[in-house]
């Protein structure tokens, strides 16, 4: 069993190294190219050209949603994108929220807050920036965000719970979230479970999806909706680094989903009670 440090540290040094390659590097090795399917981190990427403000360079394809085209940002807003990496939902909200606004992008990984950095300066953006930082202690204060986006991120950290109490402090009264992030319905196999790329992954790290939405909704916000929901299906090659050919078709014909949803809440306007407040 593996400790929240070891898991946090093995994150770090994954994406540690994704954010020295460049797009075409990953999609090579991943996925992307259609012709195999040896790593997981970015299977489940969306295609972000449809919307404004995307720029290709800082999209490394790691998300699994588009949680920015839900946000519901308005021109002025303050946004924090949780797990910002190279940019890419960053500069997307920068391109909603207008030069009167501001977007914070914070990761936990030195080397995407380099390369996020470098993006920025290239296009000169004065409202944006990037801060290095766990989001289950975010280097904010209190109640200075109208908007939180994050796209695949939550999944990969231990202490869910801890993001999700952070989120609703660094909200202002009526600011809201929205979020993609990978979940579960039912129960995945042990050696997926455990594997450390699974976990980088964003597949062994999920919880359930009542789960997930049950935490929401304890931590206080209102108006729970899950804005899209998606089945992602595992390549078999991918899943033979883990199971046998009948482990294999055995998961397939299990009840185990694995699915990425893009959930939207509200942090409550006025405080109604003294759990509220805190």
């Amino acid at each position: 069993m593996q400790t929240q440090d070891n898991i946090k540290e093995m994150v770090k040094q994954k994406y540690s190294e994704i954010a020295l390659q460049d797009k075409e590097t990953n999609e090579t090795s991943c996925c992307g190219s259609g012709c195999c399917s040896e790593e997981v981190y970015n299977i489940m990427s969306e295609d972000y050209n449809q919307l404004e403000g995307y720029n290709p360079d800082a999209d490394l394809g790691l998300g699994c949603g588009l949680p920015t085209e839900f946000a519901k940002i308005k021109k002025g807003d303050v946004i924090i994108d949780l797990g910002s990496g190279a940019g890419n939902d960053a500069f997307i909200a920068r391109h909603e929220t207008g030069e009167t606004g501001k977007v914070i992008g914070i990761d936990f990984t030195p080397a995407m807050i380099e390369r996020a950095r470098k993006n920025n300066e290239v296009r000169g953006f004065n409202n944006v920036e990037f801060r290095q930082g766990d989001i289950e202690q975010m280097p904010v204060t209190a109640n200075i965000a109208d908007v939180i986006v994050s796209n695949c991120v939550l999944n990969l950290v231990p202490n869910k719970d801890g993001v999700i109490k952070e989120i609703f402090r660094v909200l202002k009264p009526g600011g809201h979230f929205s979020i993609s992030d990978i979940v579960l319905e039912g129960e995945l196999p042990k050696q997926i479970k455990e594997a450390a790329e699974m976990y980088a992954g964003c597949v062994a790290g999920a919880i359930q999806k009542q789960v997930y939405l049950e935490l929401i909704e304890a931590n206080g916000f209102k108006n729970i909706t899950v804005q899209k929901d998606k089945a992602i299906i595992i390549p078999d090659d991918i899943l033979s680094n883990y199971l046998s050919t009948d482990q294999i078709e055995t998961f397939k014909k299990s009840a185990t989903g694995i699915r990425s949803i893009t959930v939207y809440a509200e942090k409550p306007a006025a405080c109604c009670d003294t759990n509220c407040c805190n």
